[in-house]
């Protein structure tokens, strides 16, 4: 069962309340499947704390939590945390694509990036308004929309035609994104997450 409440100290992390609000709008938007697969449908790619039931989840919450801690040092406060955290909250939401493949769908972050486009509008019309604050994080979507298509480096191509199918991390809040995914990947790496 969803719940928004497994994101709340996720969802705390973000400083913007609108964009907050709409992480939130998004959450419970999400598919079912989401809140209960593995991070790593065959095993090999992930560490085992994101193995099994809920390993998803705990996944994203490390990456999450990796990237917050990082945005903390000195050299990283440069960076826009909000639209980090976001795209890694959501980086992963389409993993088994709108019908819950087998496996991981290699396009999952387009399909991610579409998600968050699709919840813009309806999010906007579930308001009932517009206004600049509206303007305002329809801009900071586009943003988070950029860091989620690219965060998966050069595994950027289709298995079997072997094209690239997305684009590979060039800014630094992007590199920033991959980095935090993947170092939440690492099977040497145990993140304890709440």
């Amino acid at each position: 069962m969803k719940t928004v409440g497994v994101f709340i100290n996720e969802l705390d992390m973000l400083e913007n309340e609108l964009l907050r609000d709409f992480a939130e709008f998004c959450l419970v938007r999400l598919p079912e499947y989401f809140f209960t697969i593995p991070a790593s449908s065959t095993g090999k790619y992930h560490p085992s704390y994101t193995l099994g039931e809920g390993g998803l989840v705990r996944h994203t919450k490390a990456a999450v939590k990796i990237a917050n801690d990082l945005l903390s040092l000195e050299q990283n406060k440069h960076l826009d945390s909000d639209t980090i955290l976001f795209a890694l909250l959501f980086h992963d939401c389409i993993k088994k694509g709108s019908e819950e493949s087998k496996y991981t769908v290699t396009e999952h972050p387009l399909l991610a990036a579409d998600f968050i486009a699709r919840m813009i509008d309806e999010y906007e019309i579930a308001l009932g308004s517009y206004d600049d604050a509206v303007e305002d994080l329809r801009l900071t979507v586009e943003t988070i929309k950029r860091l989620i298509r690219s965060h998966m480096r050069q595994w950027n191509f289709d298995y079997k035609t072997k094209r690239e199918i997305m684009p590979k991390p060039v800014k630094e809040d992007e590199k920033f994104v991959h980095l935090c995914d993947y170092l939440a990947s690492r099977k040497y790496i145990i993140c304890g997450v709440d």
